[in-house]
């Protein structure tokens, strides 16, 4: 008991002195300037916009709940959110965002103006 005791000590001791270190030679401006970066980040994940597509750009199926891949997916790129239809697609996605996202965006604008 006494070594389990010990064990979870240090580890929480370790843990505690990782992220104080990561932030070990700044000054208070400094470390005020690193955090307003991360939450301007977080600002611009927020404003992505949502592209609009219907059909998964990967596979060319239409994206609905409950496929036979499973449940749709969205994923963010270049500040706009793309839905598809499986997470498989999401990983093709991927590997070739540019080719995806203009297939997406493409598809969206011809729904969009009633092709």
């Amino acid at each position: 008991m006494n070594s389990r005791v010990i064990v979870l000590s240090a580890a929480i001791l370790f843990s505690l002195t990782g992220y104080s270190l990561a932030y070990e030679g700044m000054n208070h401006e400094e470390h005020a300037d690193a955090m307003a970066a991360d939450q301007a980040q977080a600002e611009i994940t927020s404003a992505a916009v949502e592209v609009g597509n219907t059909i998964c750009p990967v596979s060319g199926d239409k994206i609905k709940v409950g496929g036979k891949m499973g449940d749709p997916v969205k994923y963010e790129y270049n500040g706009k959110i793309y839905n598809l239809c499986c997470p498989m697609c999401k990983k093709d996605f991927k590997k070739d965002p540019e080719k995806y996202s203009k297939i997406a965006e493409e598809q969206a604008a011809k729904a969009k103006s009633g092709e």
